[in-house]
């Protein structure tokens, strides 16, 4: 019970220091009248000391009041990573897709397309759930396929970005997400001998997210599943790919 209540009054903290995360015309009228440069010299102080609400409020102003201002693109690509900090996916996924749709060549345009998926992964990381320790691999997988996306296209597109590499392990750990999502729904669909439907997603897994952890278990499925609709011939190739990958599963040796 006791450790129950830390956890919620942890919550409770942080939804207190992140639920506001927008600014609207009075935050940015508050804003003193300063020249563009003198705001973002006190906007990137605030960024550096963590205070984020504060950065998206000068920041917000710089970007209402020098909308064509030789830092406005800079400004914008703060915004975007104060947007982030503070915990502000709509705004922030707003911001990176009007800066790609107005500045596709932009230079620093890798680093947008690699903030958008960090900020689409952020949203996958429930705090309640984070908090309990609850294991919801079965959650709507839509952000993480967007990031993954993102996180491609940086690699692809972009492959000396100096965020290359960090996009590649994070594409390994939202593989993994992706298979267990699929894995869950598979392990749904058998449960409910919904059998064509549960070996189409452990097929999907194997094709799509082999080598991985969840594959052994995909191909469990589908031998079962198989086995269930009389398909022979898929049920022994999917032993054989089950044999040559996991010889010691007990499957294997039936």
């Amino acid at each position: 019970m006791e450790k129950v209540t830390i956890k919620i009054m942890c919550l409770a903290l942080v939804l207190a220091l992140t639920g506001c995360s927008g600014t609207n015309e009075k935050d940015i009228q508050k804003v003193p009248d300063k020249s563009a440069q003198a705001l973002f010299a006190d906007a990137r102080a605030s960024l550096d000391n963590g205070l984020y609400q504060k950065a998206i409020q000068i920041l917000s102003a710089i970007d209402s009041r020098f909308p064509y201002g030789p830092i406005s693109h800079q400004v914008q690509l703060d915004l975007i990573y104060a947007y982030y900090k503070s915990g502000n996916a709509a705004q922030g996924l707003a911001l990176t897709d009007r800066f790609l749709r107005l500045n596709p060549s932009h230079t620093n345009i890798d680093y947008v397309y690699y903030m958008r998926a960090l900020i689409n992964v952020a949203t996958q990381e429930n705090l309640f759930q984070n908090l309990a320790g609850i294991d919801r691999s079965d959650r709507d997988p839509t952000a993480a396929r967007d990031a993954f996306k993102d996180l491609k296209i940086v690699l692809e597109k972009y492959p000396n970005s100096k965020y290359a590499a960090d996009a590649r392990q994070r594409m390994i750990a939202i593989k993994s997400r992706l298979a267990k999502y699929e894995l869950s729904v598979a392990r749904y669909y058998l449960k409910r001998e919904a059998y064509v439907s549960s070996a189409n997603r452990g097929k999907y897994i194997v094709e799509y997210f082999s080598p991985s952890p969840e594959t052994e278990e995909a191909l469990e499925i589908m031998i079962v599943c198989y086995e269930k609709l009389g398909l022979t011939d898929l049920q022994i190739n999917a032993k054989q790919v089950l044999a040559a990958n996991y010889p010691n599963n007990p499957l294997v040796a039936q």
